[in-house]
């Protein structure tokens, strides 16, 4: 399973990545596996100012649909439009093409929930 060290994750399988106020985030190498074959990808939440844990979207395998849980309070800023005509980059490249949201996080982001690539590789059990 690939887990970027320079990368921060939630229990919830999004991973992030923070560079000054904006966020961009995805899922994890491991939820997409457990997903299986993404065939849709839906972000309805663009230019919403929303809390941490808030659900910002939802992505749809063969099986299954998952919520998509915010790691940080700030506003969706942008969608990553790619996905609506190839929704499998989150199976193909979680941790590049296959980013999901920007998030505008502001000045004073709370990021002590999140955690390193060897603290969720530990929640996985």
């Amino acid at each position: 399973m690939n887990l970027p060290g320079e990368l921060k994750y939630t229990k919830d399988h999004e991973w992030i990545m923070i560079e000054g106020n904006i966020a961009t985030i995805g899922i994890t190498d491991f939820a997409q596996g457990e997903l299986g074959d993404i065939v849709f990808v839906d972000v309805d939440s663009v230019d919403d100012e929303l809390s941490a844990g808030d659900v910002f979207g939802s992505v749809e395998a063969v099986k299954t649909v998952s919520d998509l849980f915010l790691p940080l309070a700030g506003t969706v800023t942008e969608f990553n439009s790619a996905l609506e005509d190839e929704p499998e980059l989150l199976n193909t490249d979680p941790y590049g093409k296959g980013w999901i949201i920007k998030l505008d996080i502001g000045d004073a982001a709370d990021t002590t929930e999140l955690l390193s690539a060897e603290e969720y590789q530990a929640s996985l059990g």
